[in-house]
């Protein structure tokens, strides 16, 4: 498979291969620095496309489909939170971006603070959507509710994978990977990424309550990040009114401004 990308990139969508899978990828070409899109943990590269509408052609959009995830992308032996995370290099590299901006929505806002705090000098700047806050939310109740959440899913996943709606992954290896988010959220744990983090990024905090969520659960989840931003000037949020499963589709435009905040389009550039 030919993978190279000229100068002034053009549309292309095909497969990259990494490890023992390959990921559905779609590079929409086009000046200025690349934006690459993380996925929601179960999520697929199409929730992405009303944040590149509002952005429009000046922006290099590149969106792809995790493993197991959507229609095209294959299975893999490995769904584990590193994995997510060398698959962000294996894009890069296959569609020759040295540095880029990440935009990440829940699981993958988790992703981009990671990838950012790793790659400082790759980072153009980093997108939070109602994901990434340092708040140690799980426990052993809540690993059980997680548990028999997915057990209790898992009977209609078969029919909406067809769809490309449901991963093709297992009731236990969607519950497992949601418990190592729970692990890696811990504020003595993803502390310490978010204070590595210095491009610029910005969060866009969703209101009320997730799938899955009780009462007040997402919004004591979510006022851990003042801490966040009061120590790190390089960081800073913006509020919306819709929920976490609705953010993509009715504020987008927020989270567009926020890409065009850290990542301004440069006319004069050829």
């Amino acid at each position: 498979m030919n993978t190279s990308t000229p100068a002034h990139p053009t549309t292309w969508t095909g497969m990259v291969p990494v490890d023992d899978t390959a990921l559905a990828v779609t590079d929409t070409g086009g000046p200025g620095v690349p934006v690459v899109y993380l996925n929601g943990q179960f999520a697929t590269q199409g929730y992405w496309r009303r944040v590149l509408a509002d952005l429009g052609p000046d922006r290099r959009h590149i969106t792809y489909d995790e493993r197991a995830r959507g229609k095209k992308s294959l299975c893999s032996s490995d769904y584990s939170f590193e994995a997510a995370v060398r698959d962000v290099d294996a894009v890069l590299e296959a569609r020759g971006v040295d540095r880029a901006v990440l935009v990440g929505w829940s699981y993958g806002a988790v992703v981009a603070a990671h990838w950012a705090s790793r790659n400082p000098e790759r980072t153009q700047g980093v997108v939070m959507v109602d994901g990434a806050f340092p708040h140690d939310w799980l426990d052993d109740a809540m690993e059980r509710r997680i548990r028999t959440l997915f057990r209790r899913v898992g009977w209609i996943a078969p029919l909406t994978r067809l769809t490309g709606l449901t991963p093709r992954m297992t009731p236990e290896q969607m519950a497992n990977s949601n418990i190592e988010l729970g692990k890696l959220s811990r504020e003595r744990e993803l502390g310490p990424v978010l204070d590595s983090i210095t491009a610029p990024a910005r969060y866009v905090i969703a209101s009320g309550n997730s799938l899955g969520s009780r009462g007040d659960e997402q919004e004591r989840i979510r006022a851990s990040l003042a801490a966040v931003t009061a120590r790190k000037p390089n960081i800073t949020s913006t509020k919306v009114a819709s929920n976490h499963d609705a953010i993509l589709r009715k504020d987008f435009a927020a989270v567009a401004e926020a890409v065009r905040e850290v990542a301004p389009v440069d006319h004069g550039r050829s």
